[in-house]
Formats: structure tokens, sequence, C-alpha cells
């Protein structure tokens, strides 16, 4: 494939980045790494799938710059990156941060549903001082962080360290290098054991009410699908029942 690979195991794909030198991602790449989301987001057998990027120094450096392209391009079906903006994304997405992310590969990262980090690992948004803008950035990273500290990230391109990132609750998990993927893996799993309905559900509703009165998206989400889905399931009588019959449930995704 393209600037990337994709290995799947146990109902968890693994997303590695792989553009030496630095993990950065030009037009072709991005597009070719939202086909392979949605064929990910496809496949009934992938329940959740880790973002990270070859070798231990770059997450990615974000916008391949060097590629020369026009800063309106094509980046695809899911926006730069494969997935930020696929639409009805029902799949979570963990970003295991393996050392810098830089600008777009910050972006990626913040996109994801879950972050763990290398405790090496640094994050920055370096566009104001090349004289573009972190538009993902600007829109996400002021709902994510305290605005003040969002905002001097974006003017001044500081760097925040993963201990940082993790005191402000923007990385889920901030572990030594060596154990990233064994710690994004772990996280998987304990999603991987609970019912696909209801986090296909809990996403979609996540997403849909972000800007909506708390009032308002209560009385919406009874009427969405993926609600109705996820309450009116096998599943969720299979999990009564396991649960007062003190047993693993057997999820069937229906």
């Amino acid at each position: 494939m393209t600037g990337f690979n994709v290995e799947v195991a146990n109902q968890i794909a693994v997303l590695t980045i792989d553009r030496p030198k630095a993990n950065a991602i030009d037009s072709v790449t991005s597009r070719a790494m939202g086909e392979a989301f949605v064929a990910l987001e496809d496949d009934p057998e992938v329940r959740v799938v880790i973002v990270t990027g070859a070798g231990d120094r770059f997450f990615s450096a974000g916008w391949d710059l060097s590629a020369g392209e026009d800063y309106d391009v094509d980046n695809g079906v899911g926006g730069f990156g494969g997935f930020p903006d696929l639409p009805n994304r029902r799949t979570p997405v963990i970003a295991a941060v393996n050392g810098m992310a830089v600008g777009g590969g910050f972006e990626i990262a913040i996109a994801a549903d879950l972050i763990v980090a290398a405790d090496h690992a640094q994050f920055f948004v370096p566009e104001a001082a090349i004289g573009i803008i972190p538009d993902a950035g600007s829109v996400r990273l002021p709902r994510l962080l305290p605005a003040h500290i969002a905002t001097e990230l974006m003017l001044t391109g500081r760097r925040m360290p993963a201990a940082e990132a993790a005191h402000y609750g923007l990385v889920n998990r901030v572990v030594p290098g060596s154990e990233l993927l064994t710690a994004a893996h772990t996280l998987a799993d304990e999603i991987v054991a609970s019912a696909p309905l209801s986090v296909a559900a809990i996403l979609d509703i996540s997403r849909r009410t972000a800007t909506m009165e708390v009032g308002d998206a209560m009385k919406a989400i009874r009427n969405f699908e993926s609600y109705r889905a996820a309450i009116d399931s096998e599943d969720a009588q299979e999990g009564t029942k396991s649960f007062t019959e003190k047993r693993p449930p057997v999820w069937k995704g229906r």
C-alpha cells in the first residue's frame, strides 16, 4: 500500500503510517488511507482500529510540504489522514502516538476517539510560523483543551509533551514507548468486550449531539436509528441475561 500498512487480528486492525523520514502524508496517501478506513468500517470482523506511526520518532509530521501540493487538495473520503471526516463512522479509532505528532499529525491524533501516547511523544501545530493555518486544529483544540492553552499552542507552535497532554485530559494513557502498542491493544480489547451495537450508538450519539443543548439531545437520541438498534437488539437481552447468570456475554451484533 501507499505509505502505510494494515494488519488485522482478533477483531483489531492496526494501521501504521510508514513514510520515512517523518511519516508525513501527501494527498495520494491520504486518499488511500480513506479507502482503507472505508474497507475496515465495512468489515464486520473489525471492531477497533489503532492508528500509529512507524519507528519511534514521528507519529506523523502531518502534511507533506515536500509534495508541493495545493492547500485545498482533495484528501479523500475521510479527509486528511483517512478517518477524521469519514461520514457516520461506527468503528472506534485509537491513536497510538509513538513520537512527534506535528501539524496535521496532531490533528489526526485528536480526531481519534481515544489516544495512547508514548512518554516521549510531543504534540504541536507549527502552521502559523510558516504562514498557513491548522484548520482542523483551530476547530478541535479549543474544544479539547482550556481555551488559553489551545490558543497558545496554535499561535506559538509550542511543543506539548505527553505528560502535559495527560494533565489536560487530551490523552487517555501515557506509557513507556516500548509498551505503547501493548497499551493500545489492551484498550482495544476492552472495547471489543463491549456490545458492538452499543459502541456504534455511543459514537453516533456523541457526534450528532455535540452542538445540541442537553435537554434537546436527550429528547432527540431516542429517535436515532443507532439508539433503537442497540436498545431493541438481541444483544441488549443477552447483556442482561449474562449479567444475571454471571457469565461473559456472547455478542451477535444484532
